[in-house]
């Protein structure tokens, strides 16, 4: 099958409208406990993380406990998932915070929120060795959620995105039409940007037909798979408004509660391992098709220039405070992460080597 005619069909699974359902395979064989999950995503690498994520707890399971993985807006949609797993029409969904934030803005906190000098490995580590998981469930209890949630997949920082031109002054990105969600819309906003929030399979056309300027998505494969490569030949690489952030799998309360205790136990490790996997499989499959892009698709790759990011801190800086301002539980998470971050990173930045120095060393 041709690239172009496997990018059409991941386009279509990605729409935010009509995706059909996918099932892990032979779930059909399993006897014992199955839980639906539906994940926010039609098609590429994401839906395959979330079909990882399905057999590790199925083999590890032996089959007595199955996930069956339900692709994008199969029973619902993206943005009813956590009320449909809240209410139990979902047994479980595989998505990320930020696609829920409008319930909370604290939410945006648990994967990307500002960048207090980490990356998504040790803002995972803030949620399982921090106290971020007990601040989460704190959020749950406030929200009256009868879910519990399990994060994991730990990704690169996002790029700035795709233009029509290289960006090398904040100027430049004033007045653009931008799409990005979560928090840092907030953050683009204040930096002077037009944001609008569109799902994923919704980005290329919309540059296409110039009802964006400009857009980010996640990663290169799959900004690649959808296609912007055939919109625009810029793509910054490296950001703050989204430089760290992973997965979220949200499951019923009371479904949870009654698994066994191996079966909350493989849950729980089968999420755990999937960090490793994670991480080791996209890291490359990503720098693959960054690659691809640029040999093959006639891509220019460039670096977001530091001053711009110095400006994107900056902005932070100023929605940051003035959500604290207003949400006091919002204020409470943030001090918690700058205590780890502090804590932590004052460590890492002192004991690891200047990677960047050997890297040139041998590749320069």
């Amino acid at each position: 099958m041709s690239e172009k005619l496997n990018r059409r069909k991941f386009l279509r699974g990605s729409a935010v409208a009509g995706a059909a359902a996918l099932a892990t395979p032979a779930l059909a064989e399993s006897h014992g406990t199955t839980l639906k999950m539906q994940a926010a995503w039609g098609g590429g690498i994401f839906l395959e993380n979330a079909q990882s994520f399905a057999s590790r707890v199925n083999e590890m399971s032996g089959g007595s406990l199955t996930i069956e993985v339900l692709s994008v807006d199969s029973v619902v949609k993206t943005s009813q998932m956590q009320d449909a797993v809240h209410r139990g029409v979902l047994d479980a969904a595989h998505y990320v915070p930020a696609y829920w934030y409008g319930k909370s803005k604290a939410a945006s906190l648990f994967g990307t929120g500002p960048c207090f000098g980490w990356s998504s490995q040790e803002v995972l580590g803030w949620v399982y060795a921090g106290g971020g998981m007990d601040l989460f469930n704190e959020l749950m209890d406030t929200l009256q959620l009868n879910v519990v949630s399990f994060f994991n997949s730990p990704m690169p920082a996002q790029p700035l995105g795709w233009f029509k031109d290289p960006v090398t002054d904040a100027a430049q990105m004033k007045g653009l039409k931008y799409r990005t969600v979560g928090l840092a819309a907030d953050v683009m906003l204040e930096m002077g940007m037009s944001v609008v929030q569109l799902p994923g399979g919704e980005i290329q056309p919309a540059m296409k037909s110039g009802l964006i300027d400009a857009a980010e998505f996640n990663n290169p494969t799959s900004d690649r798979d959808f296609g912007m490569q055939d919109v625009s030949k810029t793509y910054m690489l490296a950001s703050y408004h989204q430089s760290q952030e992973f997965f979220e799998v949200t499951i019923n309360k009371d479904k949870f509660n009654a698994l066994s205790d191996e079966h909350k136990a493989i849950i729980k490790n089968a999420s755990e391992a999937e960090n490793s996997g994670f991480y080791w499989g996209n890291t490359k499959r990503y720098s693959d098709d960054l690659i691809k892009l640029q040999e093959q698709d006639g891509v220019s790759v460039y670096r977001t220039p530091d001053s711009v990011m110095a400006d994107q801190l900056k902005a932070w800086d100023v929605v940051a405070d003035r959500i604290a301002a207003e949400d006091p539980f919002f204020a409470k998470v943030m001090e918690s992460q700058k205590k780890y971050a502090k804590e932590v990173m004052g460590y890492l930045n002192l004991n690891q080597p200047d990677y960047q120095m050997a890297y040139n060393h041998y590749f320069g």
